[in-house]
């Protein structure tokens, strides 16, 4: 099968005559940080209008996000219109029941609160004046009332401009040091300073002209524990009933046993006061993503089943919430969907889930369980269904997410925002496909390879070979902003990836494999995929190729230093684990590497030495870069310093890019230039290219 090459849309091929004067190249990553990204698809309730956000930056990489909107009805070619004021920075839309009013958040005016719009454009009016940042909010079902998150101090209760004072002095205090009776101490990126993100109800403003509210009443005060989850939980973690009275929130309630649990549980928050219900209390793992039915009778969520794990599969669940009783919808799925819709008809389910190196849509069916596909060729982020509408962002490993609509059983699929093609119409996209090979226990692996830019037939190409993280994740058909192969083919360099064994998208049984055995299965896929890849795609020069990878793929490349050293002329470790047993002591999150070892450091030593990197530094020979973020404390800094110590200490050529202000992940758009330039000028040094 050829590999798959990028179609130039009709637009761009009637603007062939004045393209042609620009000379092609490869994607920069100043392209990267420079495209602008559209996300937050939204339909009108009647499903004629959707509207989105789109994030641009300036001369100097500063972004901003505005909304757009565009009809459905019409199918002329008139790009979507802005609607959001010029100055304005947003996010968040949600159409009011009616479809006539748009709220979204700002921060226009210092702190982040909630505005509304006339759906068509117009001038935004403030409807919240609260004394903190509203985290995220749900508009209730009638429109009149808001659930929104904010972070405050329990003793605080309903009284958010307490919160406000304490933080205000404690920035004017003269002393520093903070006390801490149990873990987290720090979570992500963040050190904790005892405040807890909650609940709150808030009516809104009944006449247009009255002034904004400023009071609110807290509905999840009741329970320890974060709403939405920390770092990456949003409003998707809690819903309306859709008679008002009541928000079903998923929240972990686990006291000094936080870092090690998973036990997320649905309560149902009484709005008018009363004590919190757990619904699913007989469930010890996680439950997620709380979606009522249209009447209100039932509840549909995600639930693992195994405490602790945290990639263990999301089954689809209904809860009759009359007498409590679940039902498993789908069980002989073998995927684990990220986010459901109920259909309008009520029965059916829209989700999105990984499946073979891409994310699909598709559609459920309530009674019988039957699944089917609506839209594939990609990852799809993000989607809505209204009216006879679907919308959906959706990308590939050739561009960001596009826009697309089509009818509710995804035909008629149309882009409504422009390409990455059509955005960079002088840039020449690597050509990829998707290959398969036997692997560990003589199993089905799947991986990708992408041709370079450049790509001439008869010529040979050193290779970037990306190793991705999680471990329980996937490098597949889809768009990245941190690691993305187009910069890498965009440089000439050919692009190998492999999904070992753990990861995602692959049935539960696969993902499964990798834990209690880190350099075990997956190191012999990628020494199986790497010889896979060159016997079936000539065009890769095997003697000249480095291994790059992050997190996990950070760790893998640190064992591949001890244990895989041959075909490379390079490596690039970035926020990496160097020494597994010290990681179970410093990592935050003591649910991931007990998991993964079957146990703590102090229970079960042996587990954690199985597979250190740390005991095969003597035979470390590979020149490496690493890369280290001060605030991540997922990988904390002492690993990458470890590891640049081990190297520097053995003589080995090394390099380290350490950024004071980043995370896990580089994402500052100054620094992502910075981090790249680096990255490419290691490879080049290495591989000549």
């Amino acid at each position: 099968m050829p590999l798959r090459r990028a179609v130039l849309p009709l637009c761009l091929l009637l603007a062939l005559p004045v393209l042609a004067e620009a000379e092609a190249r490869g994607l920069d990553v100043r392209d990267l940080v420079r495209l602008d990204r559209v996300s937050s698809p939204t339909l009108s309730p009647d499903g004629r209008t959707v509207v989105f956000a789109q994030r641009s930056v300036d001369a100097d990489l500063k972004a901003s996000t505005a909304l757009y909107a565009r009809s459905l009805v019409t199918r002329d070619l008139a790009p979507p219109r802005r609607i959001t004021p010029d100055g304005w920075n947003v996010s968040a839309p949600t159409f009011s029941p009616d479809g006539a009013t748009l709220y979204f958040l700002s921060a226009k005016e210092g702190g982040q609160q909630l505005y509304a719009m006339p759906a068509e454009g117009g001038t935004p009016r403030p409807l919240t004046a609260f004394a903190l940042d509203i985290g995220s909010y749900r508009l209730s079902p009638d429109g009149r009332r808001i659930a929104f998150s904010a972070e405050t101090f329990a003793d605080c209760a309903d009284d958010l401009a307490c919160t406000k004072t304490r933080l205000d002095e404690r920035e004017a205090s003269k002393s520093s040091g903070v006390v801490y009776d149990q873990l987290f101490v720090r979570h992500w990126d963040t050190w904790k300073d005892g405040r807890r993100s909650r609940l709150f109800v808030a009516d809104l403003p009944a006449a247009a002209d009255a002034g904004p509210v400023a009071s609110a009443r807290g509905i999840s005060h009741a329970l320890d524990g974060d709403v939405p989850s920390k770092p990456f939980g949003d409003a998707a973690d809690y819903a309306w009933a859709p008679d008002g009275a009541s928000v079903v929130a998923s929240i972990r309630v686990a006291g000094r046993e936080e870092p090690w649990s998973t036990n997320f549980d649905l309560y149902r928050l009484p709005v008018a006061g009363g004590a919190p219900v757990n619904l699913t209390e007989a469930n010890k793992a996680w439950d997620a993503g709380p979606v009522f039915s249209a009447d209100g009778a039932t509840l549909y969520y995600r639930a693992m089943k195994r405490p602790g794990f945290e990639a263990d599969r999301y089954a689809i669940m209904a809860m009759d919430l009359a007498s409590g009783a679940t039902r498993e919808i789908a069980p002989d799925w073998d995927r684990s969907p990220s986010s459901l819709k109920p259909a309008a008809d009520g029965r059916s389910l829209y989700v999105a889930a990984q499946s073979v190196g891409e994310y699909p849509l598709f559609r459920i069916d309530l009674a019988t369980g039957e699944v089917t596909e609506l839209v594939g060729d990609g990852s799809v982020s993000a989607f809505d269904v209204a009216g006879s509408s679907l919308v959906l962002t959706r990308n590939a490993l050739d561009t960001g997410d596009v826009l697309y609509a089509a009818s509710p059983d995804g035909e008629g699929l149309r882009a409504i925002t422009q390409t990455a093609a059509e955005r960079l119409p002088d840039v020449q996209f690597g050509a990829f496909e998707q290959f398969d090979f036997r692997g560990a226990g003589n199993e089905v692996v799947h991986g990708y390879v992408v041709k370079p830019w450049n790509y001439e037939e008869g010529k040979t190409y050193p290779v970037a070979f990306l190793i991705h993280g999680g471990p329980q994740g996937s490098f597949g058909n889809g768009w990245s902003y941190r690691w993305n192969p187009q910069t890498y083919a965009g440089q000439g360099y050919a692009v190998v990836m492999i999904d070992f064994h753990g990861s995602t998208g692959y049935g539960q049984a696969f993902t499964d494999a990798i834990s209690g055995d880190w350099g075990g299965k997956p190191l012999v896929d990628l020494q199986k995929g790497w010889a896979a890849a060159q016997e079936q795609y000539g065009f890769l020069d095997g003697d000249r190729a480095c291994a790059l990878g992050a997190s996990y793929g950070g760790y893998m490349v640190n064992w591949i230093a001890g244990n895989w050293n041959q075909p490379w002329k390079c490596l690039v470790n970035h926020d990496g684990v160097f020494d597994t047993r010290s990681m179970g002591y410093v990592t935050e999150e003591l649910w991931f590497t007990e998991w993964e070892n079957g146990g703590t450091p102090f229970d079960v030593p042996k587990h954690y030495e199985k597979w250190n990197p740390v005991n095969h530094v003597a035979k470390w020979r590979v020149p490496m870069l690493v890369v280290q973020g001060e605030k991540d404390y997922r990988v904390p800094v002492d690993q990458g310093l470890s590891t640049f110590t081990a190297l520097q200490r053995k003589g080995i050529e090394s390099q380290l890019l350490y950024f004071p202000d980043e995370n896990h992940w580089v994402l500052k758009p100054h620094n992502s230039v910075l981090w790249h330039d680096t990255v490419n000028a290691w490879l080049k040094r290495h591989l000549g290219q």
